[in-house]
């Protein structure tokens, strides 16, 4: 009776504490796998509680779609230590001095890795871990070290036995640097049971720390990812190792509640040229490597919609449309047409998985009840018009929401910022066509357009107008960017900037990128959406993306890591009204705004 009791008591104090306090994340941590039996040291599962988060054991099963389904409840990985790394998966054979294999946690742990690496999932690999970060990730792993520094111990576990020395700026360093010396290398005593180890993080990882004799201790993302690894056992050094699972659980929360933005909001990229690889043949479908837009990458990063355009290439002076474009059609037209065709072809074919959306209404609808990515349509360049005004409503009718009205040379409807100033602005039959827009309900989108088409489309329009894909002139001097005056421009009148991921566009060469990198990364497209948010206004800014038009840069890549971008945001400490007005709510207010004055 008194256990009875006891029991009792305590299922009431449980229930007390029900909800939980604070919105805990749940952290996967793989198992280790001997004699039947998947297993766990407690130090593991001890430090992501201590550490505020809900561990959950990941047995070593390789089936693919319960490994998808695992992710899809998972804030966090920890990858654990445990036996060596089959060598055939970095297409080596195996050495004298290679230990015991363990071919059941082999495959799924590299797949598992890949897969949360590819969802921009925090990721903590420790001992075997960091090895199976580095194989899964394209680097590669001694299977046997042997240098001056003793790297398997005989001590106790919680026994510090060697150094390793740190570098600034990492996250590493930001978890063990002493305040008063924040930028200079600092050691630190680890504990060591390893005799392998990272020879080569690959280009998706970097060294942050090293051993005295040079063995590699700590990697972390090249890709400002949520992705640390050690080589050391920290889960066995109670206090001194809680700073990396408060790492873990702080980004896990923070992925957690991304998550749940990108479940509650739409999500819209406003430009995408995937359709220039259909002559390839490319699969929407699959995830495809030739894309940077499909349905599994934007189901990996959450996206909820894109604007696919038909891009229209402008034929220079003695060339024909027709030498242009891989399609055998008769024109402009008839080639916009195809586009829309096979994107409408995809759809039909996806089961339910995607759904045309041709208004801000219909996004909503697919998203929250129909539970599907929305394709939205757009044109780039004018040229797809063919002189006739009356396509204008052909265009209408087929659903499209935006017309870019030039591309990178001067058309009949106005001057490009690459052009030759041919009309001095928007032409006579340019000023038609937006009138036109404007009935119909056609948003004008002045990406591409030079200075004088701009200001002249602006008075024109009695709508508020886009640019679909443009970014700042203040920070990259190149003219299909906005300058500040024509950023004040565009807001004074309700339209929206939509920072685009085109790498010329966010930094000139030569010109210093944003932290460590040599190239433009996500950092340098957050530069500059803070820079029209402080011009224009947080109501008049949002993404641009131009994946596969050569868009995309390091950290948002392509449309599976688009949770990395609202990680930033979160980061960056915008609250979440005004990530959603960010992540397309803008524009899709001004689109509404533009169809409902075309229904009138």
């Amino acid at each position: 009776m008194s256990d009875h009791l006891s029991i009792q008591k305590l299922m009431i104090e449980a229930y007390d504490h029900f909800p939980p306090k604070g919105d805990k994340p749940v952290i996967g941590i793989t198992a280790n796998y001997g004699d039947h039996t998947a297993k766990l040291a407690e130090g593991y599962y001890k430090q992501v509680a201590t550490a505020g988060a809900i561990p959950v054991v990941l047995p070593p099963l390789s089936n693919q779609s319960l490994i998808m389904h695992t992710l899809d409840q998972l804030d966090g990985l920890l990858l654990t230590g445990g036996a060596d790394i089959n060598p055939l998966f970095m297409d080596e054979e195996p050495e004298p001095n290679l230990g015991g294999i363990n071919d059941e946690r082999d495959l799924p742990e590299l797949l598992i890795t890949r897969l949360a690496f590819n969802r921009t999932m925090p990721i903590l690999g420790i001992c075997r871990g960091i090895q199976t970060m580095a194989v899964a990730l394209g680097g590669k792993v001694a299977q046997h070290i042997s240098t001056a520094i003793k790297h398997s111990q005989d001590a106790d576990r919680h026994v510090a036995t060697h150094t390793i020395s740190i570098e600034p700026g990492s996250i590493l360093h930001t978890l063990y640097a002493d305040s008063e010396a924040p930028a200079t290398a600092i050691r630190k005593a680890v504990n060591s049971f390893h005799h392998q180890a990272v020879s080569n993080p690959g280009s998706r990882l970097h060294t942050v720390a090293t051993a005295p004799d040079g063995i590699i201790e700590a990697v972390e993302s090249c890709e400002h990812k949520p992705v640390l690894g050690v080589q050391w056992h920290p889960e066995c050094m109670a206090a001194d190792g809680q700073p990396l699972f408060q790492w873990l659980t702080e980004e896990a929360l923070r992925y957690k509640r991304a998550k749940a933005f990108h479940c509650h909001h739409v999500t819209l990229d406003t430009h995408c040229d995937t359709p220039m690889f259909f002559p390839q043949g490319i699969d929407f479908l699959k995830r495809d490597e030739r894309i940077l837009v499909s349905l599994p990458k934007m189901t990996e990063g959450r996206l909820a919609a894109t604007i696919m355009v038909a891009y229209l290439p402008q034929p220079k002076p003695g060339e024909t449309f027709r030498q242009k474009v891989a399609f055998d059609v008769t024109g402009p037209k008839a080639y916009a047409d195809l586009i829309f065709d096979k994107i409408e072809a995809i759809i039909q074919s996806a089961n339910g998985q995607i759904a045309k959306a041709c208004s801000p209404a219909e996004l909503i609808v697919n998203h929250h009840e129909k539970k599907c990515k929305s394709i939205m349509l757009g044109i780039e360049n004018g040229l797809a018009l063919e002189g006739n005004l009356a396509n204008i409503e052909h265009f209408a009718q087929r659903g499209i929401v935006y017309i870019t009205l030039c591309h990178n040379g001067d058309n009949d409807i106005c001057d490009s910022a690459k052009g030759s100033q041919t009309h001095g602005g928007v032409s006579e039959f340019g000023a038609k066509v937006i009138g036109e827009m404007n009935r119909l309900g056609i948003m004008v989108d002045l990406s591409h357009a030079n200075e004088n088409s701009f200001y002249d489309a602006l008075d024109i329009s009695s709508m508020p107008i886009v640019c679909s894909h443009s970014s700042c002139r203040a920070l990259c001097d190149h003219p299909r960017n906005l300058t500040d005056d024509q950023m004040r421009a565009l807001a004074s009148k309700g339209g929206v900037c939509q920072i685009t991921l085109y790498p010329g566009f966010l930094r000139a060469e030569g010109q210093p990128c944003c932290g460590h990198a040599t190239t433009p990364s996500i950092l340098d497209a957050l530069e500059h959406l803070d820079h029209a948010i402080k011009v224009m206004g947080i109501d008049h800014v949002g993404l641009g993306t131009d994946f596969d038009g050569d868009g995309g840069v390091t950290g948002l890549a392509d449309a599976s890591e688009m949770m990395n971008f609202t990680r930033h945001l979160l980061m960056q400490r915008y609250q979440e009204d005004d990530i959603c007005k960010i992540w397309g709510g803008n524009f899709l207010r001004v689109m509404n705004q533009v169809q409902r004055k075309g229904q009138s």
